[in-house]
């Protein structure tokens, strides 16, 4: 039945032409997904927030440095999405499901290898970054424990590329609602020693996200099987195609090199932060989760602007992927608009969700007003991406995150939280200052068109 009323949405959605409508039937279910993952690590946030600030502030050290690990990997993953919505669209149904097989086969033995590798020398890299010896003994814990459900991160991201690439964004949206729920359970139990679990604390977060994730791969693996998908996309098991596997990588790497580069200038940004105590760490964490509101937004109009893009090129037409591309910056604009609105009306409110610590709320207020305009130029930034991304442009984001990410953000975060002495506001004006400029490159990046000769 999935496939069917999609197969309907999709001729619908291509007679719109890049309509507002067709840009929101794509992304309000990777809204609603976003919405749910971000849960997760709200969830563990919220809970072991109730531990203490430093527990607070080992997950969001830990989570930050685990994810630029793995980010290059769950970057590549999307070019798969790139990949089928072109093929949707020029009428190649019959070749996508390949797709899945070939993602899987060029990632999640990296993965594997990386976990392996990483798993034994994580309480000394963790040492090496400088945050405080109580800080590096909780964040060990979190990272450990949560470390092998990455493997099935990687293939998890490859299968719902796939999904999002034909047009289907519900069916992750319910396998991420159903993951979360668990995620939840799992987190009162292993933290707290609930349900007749053990008591783990931030070492239980981390395993309740990995089962998560693992259970999520699992499921998303059946489905991508079920015979009416296989029927139409052929989505059944094929073997390892070297060609086919070096095209993913050619697209699919600059994504990832562009997640990993972004990432680790972030990781190196809360190290700096991390360093500034445990209660800077805390109220940046907070901050980092209540930014989510509206980078979950932004992430779901990227994802219809990348399979909407990617559709419209593969058919030729663009015109119509252009005009997907101006619908899906005007709702993340609109939407920008709303979260700035409740960051500055309710400050205390939103941060008081992590802690109830004075200091850590009285350090994250002024963040708050400074991510209302952050968060906008973020919005810019990943909706262009993410329309790139569906044309099969990706060498020039990959540039600019490089540049942006090393030249700018980090340097003047430094300058400005350390060197100025503007402590933790000082360093993310830095980083406000510097998304600016690069969502302003992105944007002249679609604008002159050079998208239009890419190819995949």
């Amino acid at each position: 039945m999935t496939s069917t009323r999609q197969s309907h949405t999709t001729h619908a959605g291509r007679a719109a032409g890049g309509s507002l409508r067709e840009v929101v039937a794509l992304a309000t279910p990777v809204i609603l997904q976003q919405i749910s993952a971000t849960t997760m690590g709200v969830v563990d946030s919220a809970m072991v927030g109730r531990l203490g600030p430093t527990e607070l502030a080992s997950v969001g050290f830990g989570s930050i440095w685990l994810w630029t690990i793995f980010s290059f990997f769950y970057g590549t993953a999307t070019g798969v999405q790139t990949f089928v919505s072109q093929y949707d669209g020029a009428g190649r149904q019959r070749e996508s499901g390949a797709w899945i097989w070939q993602g899987l086969y060029a990632l999640v033995p990296g993965a594997l290898v990386v976990v392996l590798i990483a798993g034994p020398l994580v309480p000394t890299l963790l040492a090496l970054l400088g945050p405080s010896d109580e800080m590096q003994g909780a964040a060990a814990a979190y990272v450990g424990a949560r470390l092998p459900g990455e493997i099935a991160f990687a293939g998890l991201m490859v299968c719902t590329s796939f999904y999002r690439g034909i047009g289907d964004t519900r069916t992750p949206m319910l396998i991420t609602f159903g993951a979360n729920i668990l995620n939840a359970v799992l987190d009162y139990g292993l933290i707290f020693g609930k349900l007749g679990l053990p008591e783990w604390g931030v070492a239980g977060a981390g395993t309740a996200t990995a089962i998560s994730s693992v259970l999520a791969a699992v499921v998303f693996l059946m489905l991508v099987r079920r015979p009416r998908l296989a029927a139409r996309f052929e989505t059944g098991w094929v073997a390892p195609d070297r060609r086919a596997i070096r095209r993913l990588l050619r697209v699919g790497v600059p994504i990832g090199g562009q997640w990993c580069v972004g990432m680790t200038s972030f990781a190196f940004f809360t190290t700096l932060v991390a360093r500034m105590g445990d209660e800077s760490m805390a109220a940046s964490q907070a901050f980092v989760m209540l930014l989510s509101m509206s980078f979950m937004q932004a992430v779901g109009i990227s994802v219809a602007a990348s399979t909407l893009v990617g559709r419209y090129v593969g058919a030729r037409d663009l015109e119509g992927a252009r005009r997907s591309f101006r619908s899906s910056l005007t709702l993340g604009v609109l939407l920008g608009i709303v979260v700035a609105a409740l960051f500055v009306a309710l400050p205390g409110p939103l941060l008081r969700i992590f802690t109830d610590d004075p200091t850590v709320v009285s350090l994250g207020r002024p963040l708050l007003i400074i991510g209302a305009v952050f968060q906008l130029f973020d919005a810019i930034a990943i909706i262009t991406e993410g329309a790139l991304r569906g044309a099969g442009d990706t060498r020039w984001p990959f540039v600019i995150e490089t540049f942006f990410g090393w030249g700018v953000f980090v340097p003047l975060a430094y300058t400005l939280g350390i060197v100025l002495d503007g402590g933790l506001a000082g360093a993310w004006i830095g980083g406000a200052i510097s998304l600016a400029l690069s969502s302003a490159a992105l944007y002249w990046r679609f604008r002159t068109g050079a998208w239009e000769r890419a190819r995949i």
